[in-house]
């Protein structure tokens, strides 16, 4: 039986936005293009829009191709105007944002955040490494001899854990758990056709508030300590690391030279640079990057100038995402892409699909990618433990 299609974006703070009822969708493959996208977002003008973009979208921005893997079978996008959207706060219809006031509408939002508590949920999943430790270490060794030779100057590199033949029958609870564990400001929850989406995301990649986008990407990772002495100690020495700062910095300037493919004249600037902020599960650094754009400029505008995000591909970018291809050995598909929505009025706000589950109930596949920026000063072994610290706070979590 199809279900019926579901989005919750949950900032983590009380508040949120809920979104269902069957409505238009359209779905990005090979055979359209992204005018066909723009007619599609043009034609629902005044209405919202929940979107989601697939990494692979860069088939039709960048013009690369991939003969990985593909085991997730993830369109190249999806866009859907649902029925009803709702403000939530603290769990409860805070407003409508698109809709009308039912005893049905309230009856749905209470019964959604009831599942989330029905039962105590376990995964019960055996995920395995589509690399090997030797082989991730090899090819992060290889990566650097690209940047030795000048070919790139950092390259986000990505590895795939993944299960099969997994039953999940409690997709809400599913996502209500990875939520406890991340406590992540783009956390979010998709269902759409055969696909369950759960998401702990920390990253935005771009905002849209009137004229003005916003993009605050993320390079820098470091655990968290088990006391307050041992976090903040952590925390400082995520700041002063060259290492982490060459990646942020790098990244920085990719974006600002994104946005200013679109920018009006001057109104490029970096807003924060190196910013800490400390999560469930690890500290990360965070810079923010702002612009100002033309009335004309539309959604697919954006996409083209700016997507994929620089913090999943890497500087230059198109470089980085040929050196993704030959050693990556899987198609990212909505890893490192992103989930938001488009607002009646123009405006869009859409996060980085990282710390995430993807399941395909049709063929029963989990994917949980994980990945991280490999610059000249990478240790093969660093970048495989910051890995294994991300990857397992969500797999041993889910499994507990």
């Amino acid at each position: 039986m199809k279900k019926a299609p579901l989005t919750y974006l949950n900032e983590n703070n009380g508040s949120g936005i809920l979104a269902f009822g069957t409505g238009p969708t359209f779905i990005l493959d090979k055979k359209s293009d992204l005018d066909a996208m723009q007619s599609f977002i043009d034609a629902n003008k005044g209405a919202y829009i929940f979107t989601t973009l697939s990494y692979d979208l860069k088939l039709k921005i960048q013009g690369l191709e991939s003969s990985n893997r593909d085991s997730q079978n993830y369109p190249l996008a999806t866009l859907w105007v649902p029925k009803t959207v709702v403000a939530i706060e603290n769990e409860k219809i805070k407003d409508y944002l698109i809709g009308e006031e039912s005893n049905e509408n309230e009856a749905f939002v209470s019964d959604f955040f009831d599942d989330s508590q029905s039962i105590e949920f376990k995964l019960d999943a055996k995920f395995k490494a589509r690399l090997t430790k030797e082989v991730y270490l090899n090819q992060v060794n290889d990566l650097k001899n690209e940047i030795q030779q000048g070919n790139i100057y950092e390259v986000n590199f990505c590895q795939e854990f993944f299960a099969e033949k997994v039953e999940l029958k409690y997709p809400i609870q599913a996502y209500f758990k990875l939520n406890q564990l991340t406590k992540a400001p783009f956390s979010c929850y998709s269902s759409l056709g055969n696909f369950e989406i759960f998401s702990g995301s920390p990253e935005r990649y771009i905002k849209k508030e009137g004229l003005k986008l916003i993009s605050q990407p993320i390079k820098g990772t470091a655990k968290r300590g088990q006391s307050k002495e041992e976090d903040l100690r952590l925390k400082e020495r995520l700041l002063a690391d060259p290492k982490e700062r060459a990646e942020n910095v790098m990244i920085v300037d990719l974006v600002r030279n994104d946005l200013s493919k679109i920018a009006r004249k001057n109104s490029v600037k970096v807003d924060e640079l190196f910013g800490i902020y400390s999560f469930e599960t690890v500290h990360q650094m965070i810079s923010t990057i702002s612009c100002e754009v033309e009335e004309t400029t539309s959604f697919t505008d954006v996409l083209k100038a700016t997507f994929p995000m620089g913090s999943m591909t890497g500087a230059p970018k198109h470089s980085a995402m040929k050196l993704i291809e030959k050693y990556e050995n899987f198609k990212r598909g909505i890893y490192s892409g992103a989930i938001g929505y488009i607002a009646p009025n123009g405006d869009f706000d859409f996060n980085v699909v990282i710390r995430t589950l993807i399941y395909n109930r049709e063929t029963k596949y989990l994917s949980c990618p994980v990945g991280g920026a490999i610059t000249i000063q990478s240790s093969p072994e660093a970048e495989y433990e910051e890995c294994n610290i991300k990857v397992q706070s969500i797999l041993k979590g889910m499994n507990a």
